[in-house]
């Protein structure tokens, strides 16, 4: 199955000889939880749907795949090979897969609690453009005006999914000129491990933007757990899939993508090394 894109149209579509787009999402959500989640989380999602439309609800599905199908990538420790080690111990690694290509998985541990972490990617989305220098500005349901890059959330469903919108200026040196995504994503709670995870979709309010490529990725997920050594760190791990079209050598897609992991890690760290110094300054 080819997951890197996908398309939910709006409820009053229908597919003449297909079942309705929300009876194959609820089909294949409930097959998904089953596999990935406790009992009780499908008498959740149930409740959920209710109040969902048949988009919504595509939308849905679209975020539990990219959960299951990054799961199952993460699971299989065979056939890794190292892209980068750095000094402070943080590895990317990568290998091909069929019908998806190169992926790249990032490895760190970093000395916050999971949930420290969950609330700064997640609960403060917006204040991304602070600290990571790939995304300049985060708004809400509406526009930013200065382009250069921006990460916005084009829609919310329910607690856990939301479609998001984000510009990439180019690398330095123009080696990749400007792209865009548009993305679904779906963040997960499973006991004392968090998951943020995603995978190119399309939204009616983003069409291809002038000015820039638009490009795919996914399955992509960010998996924060307790570290086995320490339980007030991290062990972070980050599963990278992109199709930056375009003409541009593999050699060079690969040491973009594998410095982006490294780089991306370094502006974590030192965000949260901030928050923690904010924090003592206050209570003192």
């Amino acid at each position: 199955m080819n997951l890197s894109l996908f398309v939910c149209r709006p409820e009053e579509e229908r597919y003449d000889g297909h079942p309705p787009r929300a009876e194959q999402a609820l089909r294949t959500r409930a097959q998904l939880v089953g596999q990935t989640g406790p009992p009780q989380e499908l008498t959740a999602l149930r409740i959920e749907e209710e109040t969902l439309n048949e988009s919504e609800q595509c939308y849905v599905q679209q975020g539990q795949l990219a959960l299951q199908k990054s799961i199952s990538i993460l699971s299989d420790q065979d056939g890794w090979q190292t892209e980068i080690e750095t000094s402070t111990g943080d590895r990317v690694l990568s290998k091909v897969l069929p019908d998806i290509g190169k992926v790249f998985k990032l490895e760190a541990v970093l000395d916050q609690q999971p949930e420290d972490l969950y609330q700064e990617l997640v609960d403060k989305m917006e204040q991304m453009g602070e600290w990571n220098p790939n995304v300049k500005q985060v708004k809400v349901g509406q526009s930013v005006s200065d382009l250069k890059t921006q990460y916005s959330i084009l829609q919310k469903i329910g607690e856990d999914t939301m479609i998001t919108h984000e510009t990439a200026a180019e690398t330095p040196g123009n080696v990749v000129g400007p792209r865009d995504f548009v993305s679904i994503r779906c963040a997960k709670r499973r006991g004392s491990t968090c998951f943020l995870a995603g995978m190119s979709t399309q939204h009616p309010s983003m069409p291809e933007q002038k000015g820039f490529v638009r490009a795919e990725n996914g399955p992509t997920c960010i998996v924060l757990r307790p570290s086995t050594d320490d339980p007030n760190k991290t062990t972070f791990t980050w599963l990278l899939s992109l199709d930056l079209k375009g003409w541009i050598p593999k050699t060079v897609i690969n040491r973009v993508l594998s410095q982006t992991q490294v780089d991306f890690a370094n502006h974590l760290r030192h965000r949260m090394a901030s928050n923690g110094d904010m924090e003592t300054a206050v209570a003192c």
